[in-house]
C-alpha cells in the first residue's frame, strides 16, 4: 500500500515498511526497504497525467518496532504504513501478503537474503499486482518481478542451469534472484487511473491484519 503525490512532473509513491516478529531487526528492515526502492525505481517508468508524462519515483522508508501491538495495526489509518511479521518459520514455508492491494503480510526470514527480490515481489502485490497467468516464459528473457516461484524460464535464469526446464526437484525453474521490475510492471499498476484529490491519492487498501507467530 502507498500514498501517491503529484509534484511537478513526478509522481511519488511513499510507503513505510514496519516490521515486527522474532526474526525482524533494524538490519533486515533496512535491506527490505532498499531492495523495494532500488528495484521499483530501476526501470524509470513514466505515466501520463493531464497530457503530461510524469516520472514515477518510489520512496520507501521503514522501521523495526519490536513491541508493536495488534491495536497499532488494526487501528492504523495511514496509507503509507505496511506491516510485516518476520519469522524463521512461516505457514506454507513461504512469504505472503494478505491480499492484492493490502498493507499487511508475513515474511519468511530465509526468503529475505540480499538480492532475493522477495520483498520487491510482495510489495507489488500490496500495490495491486497479481502473478501473470502464463508461467512458462522461455524465450522471453529476464523474468519480471511478479513471476512466482516455479516459473519456467530460460536455463540461465534457473536455480540449476543444467536441469531440464520445469524440473522443480532439480532446480529447473526460476531462481527469484533473477527477477527484475520492468517498465511494464509499473504501467500495470495503472496509476493514471487513481482518484486524486489535492494532487494526492491512495494506492491499495487497508487489510490491517495482525499476525501472531505461526508454525508451518
Amino acid at each position: 500500500m502507498g500514498f501517491a503525490e503529484l509534484q511537478d512532473n513526478i509522481l511519488l509513491i511513499y510507503s513505510h515498511i514496519i516490521t515486527y516478529g522474532g526474526a525482524a531487526d533494524d538490519m533486515i528492515t533496512s535491506r527490505i526497504c532498499r531492495e523495494i526502492e532500488d528495484m521499483w525505481n530501476e526501470p524509470g517508468a513514466d505515466v501520463p497525467f493531464e497530457g503530461i508524462l510524469h516520472r514515477v519515483r518510489f520512496r520507501i522508508t521503514g522501521e523495526y518496532i519490536p513491541h508493536l501491538l495488534p491495536i497499532d495495526v488494526v487501528s492504523n489509518t495511514n496509507p503509507r504504513y505496511n506491516y510485516f511479521r518476520i519469522e524463521h518459520v512461516a505457514p506454507g514455508n513461504i512469504s505472503f501478503v494478505d491480499g492484492i492491494g493490502c498493507n499487511t503480510g508475513y515474511f519468511l526470514f530465509e526468503n529475505l537474503y540480499e538480492g532475493s527480490t522477495t520483498a520487491a515481489h510482495e510489495y507489488g502485490h500490496t500495490l495491486g499486482l497479481v502473478h501473470p497467468r502464463n508461467i512458462d516464459i522461455r524465450g522471453q528473457g529476464v523474468p519480471g518481478i511478479m513471476y512466482p516461484r516455479g516459473t519456467i524460464v530460460d536455463s540461465i535464469y534457473q536455480y540449476n542451469s543444467g536441469a531440464s526446464p520445469g524440473d522443480n526437484r532439480n532446480g529447473g525453474t526460476m531462481h527469484p534472484k533473477f527477477r527484475k521490475v520492468r517498465k511494464q510492471d509499473v504501467e500495470d499498476l495503472k496509476l493514471h487511473k487513481l482518484e486524486f484529490e489535492n494532487r494526492t491519492a491512495t494506492v491499495g487498501e487497508f487489510s490491517s491484519v495482525w499476525h501472531e507467530e505461526r508454525e508451518s
